[in-house]
């Protein structure tokens, strides 16, 4: 772990890490425990509430959609218990109206997956009215349309129909691009 980072972390450097991707939690737990952090895993929105009501850590990274759930409850019971905690909400599916909603009710910052976890201890670490550097890989248009596109056809329960009709899209243009492999 680099030197600024080991100071800006200050004496409590717990981590609570709430994810329902459990390789994921898994990889990001060990990177975070390497840049000096003490990690405490949840893959629900139940187990991550019981963490922050036993145990507020000074630290929280918290995904928007759990299986049962939304971690934004989770916000805000980490608000209540410790108002000094900074947390930032993750998800696969960036919309700025779920933005906004993290941010009003107490997320530090909010990062679209994939997040890595040199941006992740950015958005942790920042301090005041600085900004986080800009990530090193960010997503590119067509993953952001892309993403944005099978979201709404999650949301439509997988139907290309309604889904084309959500998106003012033809169906057979919204086929061929399901068809298609995500764009990095």
């Amino acid at each position: 772990m680099a030197e600024r980072e080991a100071q800006q972390l200050g004496d409590d450097k717990s981590l609570l890490l709430v994810d329902d991707d459990e390789p994921f939690l898994r990889r990001l737990a060990r990177a975070m425990e390497k840049r000096g952090f003490e990690v405490e895993c949840a893959g629900s929105v139940a187990a991550g509430k019981a963490i922050a009501t036993a145990r507020p850590p000074a630290y929280a990274v918290c995904d928007l959609r759990l299986e049962d759930g939304n971690g934004l409850d989770i916000v805000e019971v980490l608000r209540e218990r410790r108002p000094d905690c900074r947390v930032v909400v993750l998800t696969g599916y960036g919309a700025i109206a779920t933005a906004v909603a993290a941010v009003k009710i107490g997320a530090t910052d909010y990062l679209s997956k994939p997040a890595d976890a040199n941006d992740i201890t950015n958005a942790l670490l920042v301090r005041g009215d600085e900004l986080p550097p800009p990530p090193e890989n960010p997503m590119s248009a067509d993953r952001v349309r892309w993403e944005h596109i099978q979201r709404v056809y999650e949301l439509c329960d997988r139907n290309v129909s309604e889904t084309a009709r959500r998106l003012n899209m033809h169906r057979r243009t919204l086929q061929r691009i399901l068809a298609k492999r995500s764009p990095r």
